[in-house]
């Protein structure tokens, strides 16, 4: 039986959400972390929400995507009340099925909600005049490192400003340390390092507003200049995720470049590493430049045909727009908030024991605002496919510099999309 509230106690607990029954049962899509995360919320959701069940079915990121895509086509047929869509993804979703997921606005997401977060994160999720899904965690990139490597070389991580710098600093550390690299990059499968670096200097694939291709521009170029000079320096080797992961515990590697969820990969893979990371900065590409970038990060949409929509709602208010919600994500998992106020909250500016007492959450969490957005668009995986191909091509010296080779992406990504490519 539905339990109804009265407006005053439901504005009470939701802020700015109407008056709606708050009860029944809501399932939530999700994978990996991201759904343990969520699982961590419940509890503290359930005490302001006793009569709402909510279930997280942890099904995998790309079975995920498949089967929500599938689901929108045949009109929202066999799909949860939310769904986890990551940004790089989520233009897909609207521009193809627009009907598919509900505008927020109409269950109570009004402007000062939206303004809870930054514009990088809300870019991919609001179309014109409405929002298709409420940021989530945020990919923030900060270099992990191995205090123990960068010691016994003599390298002050904190003296590492540009990429010259660290280019420089893994020579050293390489040498001191035998059998260890300085970083892994995922060349063979992956375009993140060049997103990365593009994303701080402020270049993506597509123009701001997604009209135009923009990978061939100047900071784009230089970007992958610097990422072939570090290759051609012999301080990275190419690695897939998992790969990582077991270079991390064998102790071969020196340093990561990830978003600010590679915290909890780190910590939980590797408990016993305990003491021996710390973080520092992103470099940039001249000593006073850019230092923030994004890499990942995800949001959750209720699905047009969810009985629960209410329900769904306020669930997606507590665990994502309070800081409640938010650190509890960022304390069991590591992922990191997209919730600007969540910047303040005393958890973010303690030490943590694993990382050898460094405050590592304000660290990375204080380049969220600098953070320059990129447009996904629908074309992005087509871009990414491109861009990997010519990047693999470009490294093995198949064009004589950067130019030539995004001048080639940009033209390969114009015939597959049909957008012009920008002057």
């Amino acid at each position: 039986m539905r339990i109804t509230m009265t407006c005053a106690a439901l504005a009470l607990a939701l802020g700015s959400a109407p008056a709606f029954a708050q009860s029944g049962e809501i399932t939530i899509w999700s994978w990996d972390v991201a759904a343990s995360s969520l699982k961590a919320t419940i509890e503290g959701f359930n005490k302001q929400f006793p009569d709402i069940k909510v279930t997280v079915q942890d099904l995998g990121n790309n079975p995920i995507y498949d089967k929500s895509i599938a689901g929108c086509a045949a009109g929202g047929e066999g799909l949860p009340d939310i769904v986890t869509i990551e940004n790089g993804e989520a233009e897909n979703y609207w521009s193809q099925f627009p009907d598919c997921f509900v505008d927020l606005h109409t269950l109570g997401y009004t402007a000062e909600d939206q303004a809870k977060f930054p514009d990088f994160k809300r870019t991919e999720l609001e179309v014109e005049d409405k929002a298709y899904a409420m940021p989530w965690d945020s990919g923030p990139v900060a270099m992990y490192y191995r205090r123990d490597f960068y010691e016994k070389a003599g390298v002050d991580p904190t003296s590492i400003k540009t990429w010259d710098d660290f280019i420089a600093a893994g020579k050293k550390i390489q040498e001191a340390n035998p059998g260890v690299k300085m970083t892994n990059a995922d060349f063979n499968g992956d375009s993140e390092f060049f997103r990365m670096i593009a994303n701080e200097q402020g270049c993506a694939y597509f123009a701001a507003d997604g009209q135009s291709i923009t990978v061939n521009q100047p900071a784009c170029v230089a970007s992958m200049t610097k990422i072939k000079e570090m290759n051609d320096a012999g301080i990275i080797t190419s690695a897939d995720w998992s790969t990582k992961i077991t270079n991390n515990t064998a102790g071969t590697v020196a340093t990561q470049m990830y978003g600010g969820w590679y915290e909890g990969t780190i910590r939980t893979e590797w408990p016993d590493g305990s003491g021996k990371w710390g973080v520092y900065l992103m470099p940039s590409l001249t000593a006073d430049g850019p230092r923030a970038a994004n890499l990942g990060g995800s949001s959750l949409a209720i699905t047009s045909v969810s009985n629960n929509k209410e329900a769904a709602y306020a669930y997606l208010k507590y665990s994502l727009a309070t800081n409640e919600g938010q650190i509890a994500m960022l304390k069991g998992f590591g992922l990191v908030p997209s919730l600007i106020s969540a910047l303040d909250d005393p958890y973010v500016s303690e030490g943590q024991p694993y990382w050898g007492g460094q405050a590592v959450w304000k660290d990375i969490l204080g380049t969220l605002p600098k953070v320059v957005p990129s447009r996904g668009t629908p074309f992005q995986s087509d871009a990414e496919i491109i861009a990997r191909a010519v990047q693999t091509k470009y490294l093995g010296g198949g064009y004589p510099d950067a130019k030539a080779a995004l001048d080639d992406a940009a033209s390969q990504i114009a015939s597959a999309t049909g957008l012009p490519v920008e002057e």
